[in-house]
C-alpha cells in the first residue's frame, strides 16, 4: 500500500534522539516567536477596542485591516502550536493498554461531534487482541486527527468505520471513510511536513500521526482513491516490551 512506513530498534532510537534534539530547538523557537506575537496581538485588541464604537467611515475601514491582522496572528499561532506538537512527539509515556478500550473510548468522546456533522460511527473491534504498549495521550491525538481528516472529507456526511484486528502478530487498526478520497499526487506528499490540500491547514496533522505511529514502532499505510473514500492502517506490535522505560 502507498505510504507505508516501519522501522527497527536501531532506526526508532535514532529517530527519538534526533526528535529529541529539534523538541530543543522548538522550545526555544517558541519562546523567541510566542512573545513578540503575544505583544502584537495585545495592542491589536487594544486597537479593536478604541476602533469599535466610531462611526467614521476612516475608523471602519482601518477596523477591517486590524481585525484581518489579528486573524493572521491566530492563524500563525495555531501553525507554532501545531509545529511544537509535531516537534515534541517522541517523548513517550507507555502503558500497557487495550487497544480496543482505547479506541472505544474515543468513540464516546468523539460521537457527538461525528452527530454534528452527520458521520455514523461504525465500530467492528476484534476479540483477543494481545495489549500494546502505548502513550495513550498521544494515540489519541492520532485517533483525533484522523477522524478530522475524514470529517473534512465528508462535509455532507457519511460512515467513519473503526476496525481492529490481530494479523501476523500485529495489532491493526484501520479507519476507513466515505469521503472524497485522494489522487495519487496527494497521496504522494499527504506524510510531508506542511503539505496541505486545505485551505489554511497547518500541513502537520498526517506527519505527527505518521511520527507518532513510527515512535510506537510501528507502521502507517493507506489507500485512497477520488471519490470512493480512504482507509488509513495502523500496525503495532502486539507487545512493545522493548521499548519500556524509554
Amino acid at each position: 500500500m502507498a505510504g507505508e512506513h516501519q522501522l527497527d530498534s536501531d532506526e526508532r532510537q535514532q529517530l527519538q534522539a534526533r526528535y529529541a534534539e529539534i523538541a530543543t530547538l522548538a522550545g526555544g523557537l517558541a519562546h523567541e516567536i510566542k512573545n513578540p506575537l503575544s505583544t502584537i496581538s495585545m495592542n491589536l485588541e487594544l486597537l479593536v477596542e478604541d476602533l469599535a464604537n466610531s462611526e467614521a467611515q476612516r475608523d471602519r475601514r482601518m477596523l477591517k485591516k486590524i481585525q484581518t491582522v489579528q486573524r493572521e496572528c491566530r492563524h500563525l499561532e495555531d501553525i507554532l502550536n501545531e509545529f511544537l506538537k509535531f516537534a515534541r512527539v517522541g517523548q513517550l509515556n507507555l502503558t500497557d493498554a487495550d487497544l480496543n478500550e482505547v479506541v472505544q473510548e474515543f468513540i464516546d468522546f468523539y460521537r457527538p461531534e461525528a452527530e454534528q456533522h452527520q458521520i455514523e460511527i461504525s465500530p467492528h473491534l476484534g476479540g483477543n487482541l494481545p495489549p500494546v504498549r502505548l502513550d495513550r495521550a498521544l494515540f489519541r491525538q492520532v485517533l483525533m486527527n484522523l477522524a478530522l481528516n475524514a470529517q473534512q472529507a465528508m462535509p455532507r456526511g457519511g460512515q467513519l468505520e473503526l476496525q481492529t484486528s490481530l494479523r501476523d502478530g500485529s495489532v491493526h487498526l484501520e479507519l476507513i471513510d466515505t469521503g472524497t478520497g485522494m489522487d495519487p499526487k496527494t497521496m504522494a506528499r499527504m506524510f510531508d511536513v506542511f503539505f496541505s490540500t486545505k485551505p489554511g491547514g497547518s500541513g502537520l496533522g498526517l506527519p505527527t500521526v505518521k511520527k507518532i505511529i513510527e515512535s510506537h514502532g510501528g507502521r502507517i499505510s493507506s489507500d485512497s482513491e477520488p471519490g470512493r473514500g480512504s482507509r488509513f492502517t495502523i500496525s503495532l506490535p502486539g507487545q512493545l516490551l522493548s521499548l519500556r522505560g524509554q
